[in-house]
């Protein structure tokens, strides 16, 4: 962590990379895929689904405020655990979100796939390669340009996402004439829909959410961590929130009750609902460009940016191969975990299944955010010495509740999915078991000694930058909070009309 050493990362993102690239991570291949195909599940209570993911998002997402804005460094949840209950525990975390975003990276490059094959058939062309070479290649693309440096990540993470804003903005307003307020009521779920169901449902709807963390993971790469990390997380769950809420919204307006089951099981539910509905041309085509180059390609950019900060950072620790250590001289990236993770992605997009792949990530998300959340309540016993820009508040109860309800969520996922978890975690202890070298306490207390030292260095903003910081944030916060009610009050427009 020291300026003098080689392996060590520089901090380019403000508060709006900050958010860009955690948003860039979430919407993208769940909001299009099962997401959508949730909307095929439940009709209009997909409302009620997508608030009570957000509810369970919101209190973990202040857990990371405190402990990111505390440990401002590359690896986030692997060096919360490590700190607050032990190294095995760092292991399984920095193992499970690996997992968890190389599966997203996969789903959201067959996700783009899918898009653009319906982007150039609206367009009247046809392209001569099928779904998953075009997912390998742009896979490619990705792992080039995360390994060209973080500011050209960012840069493009920018990009990507205020294109995807603009164009939703513009399909939207196109999409009005098109909307059918008797699509929303009444609505008969379909046989068999019960608790369980609603309850694996909200599960998929939650991995929309997955993810709102990222920023964490590149905490030394962020400019200002104490004030910007913790706004990042303020903001980030409503962001999701009401980007889903709205898209859905939509999806519901332009399929009539009966074309509901079609959507749940599509590939490309926004796509076929538009074809269903008759609705094609300019705003097929504004969609799939959209969703292609503006949700997918920032998911697929932050997605394959974060999680070689985690290897990273494990391997800095000696917990994996020292290799995955190794920083660009030229463009300061971690180069060889970029590649490595850029290729175990193109292996899973082989694999061909969003379901399957969704599953798989939802079950390394959950088991790593339980073990963040009990991160946050170790780090409280074992280092009361953090200075701590921000408190969650009532950790021991916020806690208990956020990991009962992950547990729930868990239980509702594929068997085949659970099982592949299972192995990949025996799989991370043994390459625990196999590299890791014991630590003495004198490691400890040097490690914290550095820690504390790098924290003290952090630059501190002047007042004028200051000021800059907190007027960006709050113009941030209003739109975030205008954006969650008006999506909120278009679900009981359809009552009120």
């Amino acid at each position: 962590m020291e300026e003098n050493k080689t392996n060590v990362l520089i901090r380019t993102m403000g508060l709006k990379e900050s958010v860009t690239i955690t948003v860039g991570t979430v919407i993208g291949v769940g909001l299009f895929t099962v997401g959508a195909n949730a909307v095929g599940i439940l009709g209009p209570y997909i409302f009620v689904a997508t608030v009570i993911a957000l509810l369970v998002s919101v209190y973990p997402s202040l857990l990371y405020a405190e402990m990111g804005s505390a440990l401002p460094f590359s690896g986030g949840t692997y060096n919360y655990a490590t700190e607050g209950i032990g190294r095995p525990a760092g292991m399984l975390a920095g193992w499970n979100f690996i997992i968890a975003l190389v599966a997203v990276t996969s789903g959201e490059a067959l996700a783009f796939s899918f898009y653009f094959s319906t982007l150039f058939e609206a367009l009247g062309l046809s392209i001569p390669l099928g779904d998953k070479a075009i997912a390998v290649i742009i896979i490619l693309i990705f792992i080039y340009t995360n390994y060209k440096g973080i500011e050209m990540t960012a840069r493009l993470q920018n990009g990507f996402m205020f294109f995807f804003w603009g164009v939703a903005i513009v399909w939207f307003a196109a999409m009005i004439p098109n909307i059918d307020l008797n699509n929303f009521r009444p609505f008969i779920a379909p046989e068999g829909t019960g608790i369980t169901t609603f309850i694996g449902t909200v599960a998929l709807v939650w991995w929309c959410f997955a993810g709102f963390e990222t920023c964490c993971a590149m905490g030394e790469e962020i400019k200002h961590p104490q004030i910007n990390i913790p706004r990042a997380m303020f903001l980030s769950p409503f962001i999701v929130f009401a980007v889903n809420a709205i898209f859905q919204w939509f999806l519901l307006g332009i399929v009539p009750p009966q074309g509901l089951a079609d959507i749940s099981v599509s590939a490309a539910p926004y796509a076929d609902a538009m074809r269903t509905a008759g609705i094609l041309g300019f705003p097929l085509i504004l969609l799939t460009a959209g969703i292609a180059f503006g949700g997918d390609f920032s998911t697929l950019n932050a997605s394959i940016a974060a999680p070689p900060r985690y290897l990273f950072s494990m391997a800095r620790d000696g917990v994996v191969p020292g290799v995955f250590a190794k920083v660009h001289p030229k463009y300061k990236t971690p180069y060889i975990s970029v590649m490595v993770l850029g290729a175990m992605s193109i292996i899973f997009i082989l694999t061909g299944s969003l379901i399957y792949i969704a599953s798989l990530s939802l079950f390394a998300d959950l088991f790593y955010y339980i073990i963040g959340i009990s991160a946050a309540v170790g780090l409280r016993k074992t280092r009361p010495d953090l200075v701590r820009p921000y408190k969650a508040p009532a950790i021991m109860i916020g806690a208990a509740v956020s990991i009962v309800i992950y547990l729930i969520m868990m239980t509702q996922l594929e068997k085949d999915a659970v099982i592949f978890g299972i192995v990949w975690n025996i799989l991370g202890l043994a390459v625990y078991k196999l590299y890791a070298k014991p630590i003495r306490n004198e490691d400890i207390q040097l490690r914290i000694a550095k820690q504390n030292e790098a924290i003290k260095n952090l630059s501190l903003p002047s007042p004028e930058e200051k000021a800059l910081l907190d007027k960006e944030f709050k113009i941030w916060s209003s739109v975030v909070a205008a954006v969650c009610i008006i999506a909120s009050v278009l679900y009981f427009i359809p009552y009120i009309l």
